[in-house]
């Protein structure tokens, strides 16, 4: 310590008065100490004689500014060095503006730095360093525009501030600017201000530029090489970003946390479960298992591909986990198929009192929205209207799809209607409800007011409105609107193609519809084939439907679906012996059939139940009222539909095994646990068959409720004896 070193070049008696003229002073800064040296040196004049030998103010001020630990110390040595007339020292002043900014106060360092007559570049970078460090970038900026009008000359130190600010402003165009004004000075080959070029190019999204940066780099360091696979994978790019790291690995440099972050951000894009449990396996040696960021990368890795009680251990193992890792874990639940988990993950994140991010409520919509239940969905919204994302457009976007999903196309409608400023996602969002729920000249007219408000259509809007199309039997408008698409420049993608495809062989034009795919100007893929196939089993074209089922097989083998589809089809044609074989194929490959279940609401609670399900504790109420509902559906002259039988059973067997499917049990259920008009919302995970639909028709009738039943392909809102599909799904 300055005061230290003088005290021992003094005489003992003055030391002895220095001790006890500081005795009392606080430990902050002794500002009694500075006056009494300075005092001392006139008092006596032989110690003053080698006074630049004896006393060196630059140091002894420098010294004191660095351990300052308040903004008082800080005003009580500038108060000095005025006194001492010293305040014009450019040393001096840039260490107490580089000072000011350590603690935090910018205008202080501002202050100082605007009495400070022509500044040199130490007291620019000093103060354009501060403005960056306290995350003012676009004064960061503003004030190399004035250095630069003052024709003071940037150097080495001033540059990595700078590209700093526009990585976080994404500002591209300043950043070029910036790069021209680094070759005029001669700074090519300076590794810290190229690497910042590399990382605000990346994170501006201009990859390959970073990457040119990069080629150039004579001596590339850790930082070189982190740069840059960030920017692979910050930019979607994993391949690059593995293979660069692996170009790492050749050049024999250590990766350190933030490179290891990158590659498994990398391997979870991929989903690459082996390479990433390598990585894990090098994180654990070289001790970087408990970086609190490589936990967080490690969750949502092992999330990804599906491992969530992997994901869950390390979220266990931090102590106070931070909002991004809340989001890794949420996100990691509602995305493989924990949507209850999700949930209560969610809940217990705002009890515990930490604040969700708009990505942690987004992920705990989505889940809500798989649930299902509408008591909750309404939950969530009322969480939102209470928070600071009641006017989040990403989460509003997420809440009218929550509704959609859970049943209530009305209330989706009115998340729509109270957000005045919507982008192309929300539209489409509300298109896409109203096509999941049928409802085809909703979204024909919803679309029609999104162009008045010029707001123009992507590709996703036209999935949503071939969808409300096809699930409306609008063939006409579906083919109008297909052809719409080249008048925004969009390109069809197979999940366009497919929709025209279901479009047309829904509505019975088979023929068309192969003829079509026939011309398309892409190969077609999986869900292509699939819409035919499926037009082909509701219309028992046999042959045709065994093609679709070929390429299907070949396409892609170990998907269940595709092989119930034909068996279906072979069945409803009753082609048993085909049947057969079919199931001889999917035993071959270890395929089994899903098993079909249904899940109703009843007062905030979820009940699922599976075909002919006899667990539950209130069994023999339930069959009691399934069997007074079928003697009330025969009174009324309801015939079954025993086809819905896919197995070859005789008549009587056909008509037991149809009352005992799985929405029926949950019908069954709901009346006798609700009130007397209560609507019913029952989710199916299968398409519901023919048989079921008919009879739910004909319940709600009878039972003067509304039901709303959501299958694989849509929901049927059924009230007084009627469909909101029109017999048409």
């Amino acid at each position: 310590m300055a005061w230290k070193l003088l005290s021992s070049s003094l005489p003992a008696t003055r030391t002895q008065k220095v001790k006890d003229t500081t005795s009392d002073m606080p430990t902050s800064l002794p500002l009694k100490f500075v006056k009494y040296l300075c005092s001392s040196l006139s008092l006596y004049p032989e110690h003053s004689i080698n006074h630049d030998r004896c006393f060196n103010s630059d140091f002894f001020y420098a010294s004191l500014i660095d351990n300052s630990t308040h903004k008082s110390h800080l005003e009580q040595i500038h108060n000095q060095l005025v006194v001492s007339g010293l305040q014009h020292n450019g040393f001096l002043m840039t260490k107490l503006v580089n000072g000011s900014s350590n603690l935090g106060q910018i205008c202080n360092a501002r202050k100082l730095f605007d009495e400070f007559c022509d500044p040199d570049v130490f007291m620019w970078n000093a103060i354009i360093r501060s403005y960056s460090r306290s995350n003012m970038f676009r004064e960061t900026v503003e004030m190399y525009r004035w250095m630069r009008r003052t024709g003071v000359h940037p150097d080495g130190f001033t540059f990595p501030y700078l590209l700093k600010a526009c990585t976080e402003l994404l500002d591209f165009g300043v950043s070029c600017l910036l790069h021209g004004q680094i070759i005029r000075y001669g700074l090519e080959s300076d590794v810290f201000v190229q690497n910042g070029l590399v990382a605000l190019y990346s994170k501006c999204g201009h990859i390959d530029v970073a990457k040119v940066v990069f080629d150039g780099l004579y001596h590339r360091t850790i930082v070189s090489w982190t740069s840059i696979i960030c920017g692979y994978a910050q930019n979607g790019e994993a391949m690059e970003a593995l293979r660069m790291f692996s170009q790492m690995r050749n050049a024999d440099v250590k990766p350190d946390w933030i490179a290891l972050v990158s590659i498994l951000r990398a391997y979870t894009d991929v989903d690459d479960l082996e390479q990433g449990r390598c990585l894990h396996g090098s994180v654990i040696k070289m001790g970087l298992e408990d970086e609190p960021d490589l936990l967080i990368s490690l969750a949502a890795f092992y999330a990804k591909c599906g491992l969530v009680t992997v994901a869950r251990s390390f979220f266990d193992r931090m102590k106070t986990p931070n909002v991004i890792m809340w989001n890794a874990m949420i996100s990691g639940y509602a995305k493989n198929g924990h949507a209850e988990e999700a949930v209560d993950l969610f809940r217990y994140m705002i009890s515990r009192n930490i604040k969700p991010d708009s990505v942690t409520v987004r992920s705990a919509v989505l889940a809500s929205a798989q649930i299902g239940s509408l008591e909750l969905a309404r939950w969530m919204d009322d969480y939102v209207c209470k928070s600071n994302y009641e006017s989040d457009i990403f989460v509003n976007t997420a809440l009218i799809d929550m509704y959609a999903k859970c049943g209530s196309v009305e209330s989706a409608r009115l998340v729509f209607d109270r957000n005045f400023d919507k982008d192309v996602v929300m539209w489409s969002a509300m298109i896409m409800g109203y096509g999941l729920h049928g409802q085809g000249w909703e979204a024909i007219n919803l679309y029609h007011a999104m162009k008045e408000a010029r707001v123009f259509p992507n590709d996703v809007t036209f999935i949503g409105l071939l969808t409300a199309c096809n699930h409306s039997g609008l063939v006409k408008e579906g083919w109008e609107l297909f052809h719409c698409m080249k008048d925004f420049e969009i390109e069809p993608r197979n999940e366009h193609y497919s929709c025209m495809v279901d479009l047309l062989g829904r509505a019975g034009y088979v023929g068309q519809a192969c003829a079509f795919m026939m011309k398309m100007p892409i190969e077609p893929g999986v869900s292509v084939w699939g819409a035919l196939l499926s037009a082909c089993k509701i219309h028992r074209c046999v042959s045709l439907g065994e093609h679709a089922a070929k390429k299907l097989f070949s396409l892609d083998p170990y998907n269940t679906g595709h092989y119930v589809q034909l068996s279906n089809l072979y069945a409803s044609s009753r082609l048993w012996d085909r049947v057969a074989h079919v199931r001889v194929l999917m035993r071959e490959k270890g395929l089994n059939k899903d098993l079909g279940y249904s899940v109703i609401e009843t007062n905030g609670k979820l009940q699922a139940f599976h075909v002919g399900d006899n667990s539950h504790p209130m069994a023999k109420e339930i069959f009691n009222e399934l069997q007074r509902l079928e003697r009330r559906l025969k009174e009324v002259g309801f015939v079954p539909h025993t086809e819905s039988v896919l197995h070859d059973l005789n008549y009587e067997e056909k008509e037991e095994n149809l009352s005992f499917h799985s929405e029926r049990i949950a019908v069954a259920f709901g009346l006798i646990s609700t009130a007397p008009g209560t609507t019913l919302r029952i989710t199916k995970n299968l398409r519901a068959c023919v048989n079921c639909h008919s009879a739910i028709k004909l319940i709600s009738k009878l039972v003067e409720r509304e039901i709303i039943v959501r299958d694989a392909n849509r929901f049927h809102h059924f009230k007084d004896g009627l469909c909101s599909c029109g017999d048409y799904w």
